[in-house]
C-alpha cells in the first residue's frame, strides 16, 4: 500500500488537475495566539509508514505531509531552532506523548471520547472524505451518484463506509466485500459498477500502477463527521492548552495564507476533494 501511494504521486502529478481542499479556519475569526519563546523544544512525534503524510523517501528522509505541515507551524511561531520531528511506531506514540518524549502527536489518531478525555486536540487541519471510483468503461447515465441508483456497488462489510453508503445511498445495491483487495478487484474486473470507500486510497489507487488506468473517481467527495469522525488534528497532553491555542493560530494562519494549500498539492496530485 504504501509503495503503491509514494509511486503514484510521481506518475499522476502531471496529468492531473488540481483542486483546493477545504479551508477549514473562518477568515474572520481571530485566534488568540499566546507567547510561546519559552519552549525549550516543540517535538511533533509521527510514523513513517502513512504515505502521503509521513514517508520515508528515496533519500532515506523522513518526508510528506506531516513533515512540512510541522515546518511551517514551526515557523509561523518562530520557533524553527526548537522543531524536531521524530517517527515511531504508531502503538507507541500515546505513550511516547504520556511519557514526555514530544509535545505533539501529528498522525492521524482518530479521535474518540476516551481520547478527550485524557489529550487536548487542536481543530481540524484536514477533513478525508469518501469517494466512488467506477471502471471507466462502465457506461453511466450521468457523472454523479444519481446514475448509480438500483446498480451494484461495492462496499467493505462492517466499515464506516458500509453504514455511510446505506444511510446517503439508499437507492443503490450495496454489494458487500470483505476487505479491501477484494473491493478493488470487483471494479477493476467489472463486478459492480462502483465502489465507495476512503478517498484518500481511492484516489491513488485510481491514479496509480496498480489499477492499470482502469478506474475514475466519480462524484463526491462526501463528508461526514458521524460517519468519518471529526477530521486531521494535532494531539497534546492534557495541560499544554498554551500549546494548543498557538498551533490552533499557527494553523489558521498556514491555512488562510495559502501555505497549507500549496502543502496539499505537493503530496496530493489527485485531489480528494
Amino acid at each position: 500500500m504504501a509503495a503503491g501511494i509514494v509511486a503514484a504521486l510521481a506518475c499522476a502529478a502531471a496529468a492531473q488537475t488540481f483542486e483546493e481542499m477545504p479551508v477549514l479556519f473562518d477568515a474572520r475569526e481571530r485566534l488568540v495566539r499566546p507567547d510561546v519563546s519559552g519552549l525549550l523544544r516543540l517535538r511533533f512525534l509521527t510514523t513513517t509508514d502513512f504515505p502521503p503524510f509521513n514517508f520515508i523517501d528515496q533519500t532515506g528522509r523522513l518526508s510528506g505531509f506531516h513533515v512540512d505541515l510541522a515546518r511551517a507551524l514551526c515557523a509561523e511561531l518562530v520557533v524553527e531552532m526548537k522543531c524536531q520531528i521524530q517517527a515511531l511506531p504508531f502503538d507507541q506514540l500515546r505513550s511516547a506523548l504520556d511519557e514526555g518524549q514530544g509535545e505533539v502527536v501529528m498522525a492521524g489518531v482518530a479521535v474518540s471520547p476516551e481520547l478527550r478525555e485524557n489529550f487536548l486536540f487542536t481543530r481540524p487541519y484536514m477533513l478525508l472524505p469518501a469517494r466512488f471510483v467506477r471502471h471507466r468503461e462502465v457506461t453511466l447515465s450521468s457523472p454523479d451518484a444519481s446514475a448509480l441508483f438500483n446498480r451494484p456497488v461495492g462496499v467493505i462489510g462492517g466499515t464506516a463506509h458500509e453504514t455511510m453508503l446505506k444511510a446517503y445511498f439508499p437507492n443503490v445495491t450495496p454489494v458487500i466485500l470483505p476487505d479491501r483487495a477484494a473491493l478493488l478487484d470487483a471494479v477493476r474486473t467489472k463486478a459492480v459498477d462502483a465502489a465507495f470507500a476512503d478517498g484518500l486510497q481511492l484516489s491513488f489507487w485510481a491514479s496509480g500502477p496498480a489499477s492499470e488506468g482502469c478506474c475514475e473517481l466519480l462524484d463526491g467527495p462526501y463528508l461526514s463527521q458521524d460517519y468519518l469522525g471529526e477530521g486531521m488534528m494535532l494531539m497534546m497532553r492534557s495541560g499544554d492548552t498554551v500549546l494548543k491555542q498557538a498551533l490552533n493560530s499557527a494553523l489558521a494562519a498556514v491555512s488562510r495564507d495559502g501555505r497549507l494549500q500549496e502543502i496539499y498539492l505537493k503530496y496530493f496530485p489527485v485531489s480528494l476533494y
